[in-house]
């Protein structure tokens, strides 16, 4: 066995010599825990003065915005009552003087007291958009001025024109040909140029799945068209039982297109063997807008609840009735449009869903809209607009609604109802009106 050297014992000595670390004391852990706790507090502190402060900022934003638009006394008077172009938002609405408007709908009304019951829609931005002061000439006075008097005339012309199309079927591919040729003597919707930018709808009656239209041509009061549109699939039974509905409208490309007028040409009695040649049809154009009156444009029930703590108004859109028949086969599409107004100004907008071929629609269907602060129901009105949809042209306005302060009659009464009575759901029958 061999016995190391002195000089290796020597060298192991030489070596660094490697100690434990001593156990970190009690004081040391209590320190780091105390600093972390007093951290995470100032952190979290100062998180939620920013997020106060954040929300704070943008309550008094849009306290100031509400207030800024607030018109002062001595400039009422002198502030216009024309319409502004609604080419500053979709589907906006154009002048219509009512001193037909009817005074109160039936008395049918239903309280439903819920306190606790809250709708669940999201709330409504209050985004400033066109501005509508039409209801200001109908507050002052419910007589109609000679202006308005005039504007009514206007809008009622005892000659719409006339239409000229021809008709063609071909047995052997079931096809029906109609060719729209021309109108002549239209009158003019653009009181600025004195013409008009006229365009032609059809469609087949009562099915109401073939609709086409012509183009629009600019600034004329004698359109020609010259335009052939082919309707496959119809077999002769099916061509007796089918009418013809032209519809003569005016672009508008800042509004909805004025109706000008239509005409309604059933294909009974008319033989298929004069059709397999051409058959030249005028027509006189008929005023739309007088079926409608006829009919009168339906009522809306509506239902509003009004919370002060939380400035917020709760519209709930029920149902609606009795709505005029837009076309021969007595049916309509019709949905609502809901604007919140402050001082006749639109803040926020919604709209219900489409029914389709309904004169009874049944919406159920409830919004939330946000009011200024501290100001109660005042300043603030709705307006509802009953619409009906159309696939091919823009939708046409069925009656519209305005419920606040100012209105007058049934409206004003369930509006005041509803501000003396918060928290509760006040609902109502209201007649439309034009």
């Amino acid at each position: 066995m061999k016995i190391p050297s002195s000089g290796t014992t020597a060298h192991i000595k030489d070596e660094p010599e490697v100690k434990a670390i001593h156990g970190v004391t009690t004081t040391t852990v209590v320190g780091i825990c105390a600093g972390s706790v007093v951290l995470i507090f100032t952190l979290a502190a100062l998180t939620y003065y920013c997020y106060r402060r954040r929300a704070s900022r943008e309550a008094h934003k849009l306290t100031a915005v509400f207030r800024r638009n607030l018109p002062e006394e001595p400039l009422v008077p002198r502030k216009p009552t024309a319409v502004r172009s609604p080419s500053s938002g979709p589907g906006g609405l154009k002048k219509s003087p009512s001193p037909t408007s009817q005074k109160s709908p039936s008395d049918d009304r239903l309280v439903v007291a819920g306190s606790s019951k809250r709708l669940s829609p999201g709330v409504l931005e209050g985004t400033t958009t066109c501005s509508i002061e039409h209801e200001k000439t109908k507050v002052k006075d419910k007589t109609p001025s000679p202006v308005e008097e005039k504007d009514v005339i206007e809008e009622k012309p005892t000659k719409l024109g006339d239409l000229q199309f021809h008709l063609r079927y071909q047995s052997d591919k079931h096809a029906f040909l109609v060719t729209i040729v021309r109108c002549v003597d239209l009158p003019a919707k653009d009181p600025n140029i004195r013409s008009s930018d006229p365009y032609v709808k059809l469609q087949l009656l009562p099915d109401k799945q073939h609709k086409v239209k012509t183009r629009v041509l600019r600034k004329t009061l004698q359109p020609v068209y010259d335009e052939e549109f082919t309707f496959y699939g119809i077999t002769p039974s099916q061509l007796q039982t089918t009418t013809l509905h032209f519809v003569v409208l005016s672009f508008d490309r800042y509004s909805r297109d004025d109706v000008i007028g239509e005409v309604v040409y059933p294909m009974t009695g008319i033989a298929v063997e004069d059709l397999e040649k051409q058959v030249t049809v005028t027509q006189e154009i008929s005023p739309r807008t007088l079926k409608i009156r006829s009919q009168g444009r339906g009522e809306l029930l509506i239902s509003l609840c009004y919370q002060p703590a939380a400035n917020r108004l709760t519209v709930v859109v029920l149902k609606a009735r009795n709505l005029p028949k837009m076309d021969i086969t007595g049916l309509c599409d019709p949905y609502v449009k809901i604007y919140l107004l402050y001082n006749n100004q639109r803040i926020a907008k919604k709209k219900t869903h489409v029914k389709k071929r309904t004169v009874q629609p049944v919406f159920n269907e409830s919004f939330v809209f946000e009011v200024p602060y501290n100001e109660g129901l005042e300043n603030i009105s709705l307006e509802f607009l009953v619409l009906d949809w159309d696939r091919v042209t823009k939708n046409e306005v069925i009656g519209r609604l305005e419920v606040g302060s100012k209105t007058g009659g049934a409206a004003q009464q369930h509006w005041t109802e509803v501000s003396h009575s918060p928290r509760r759901q006040i609902a109502e029958w209201h007649k439309l009106r034009e």
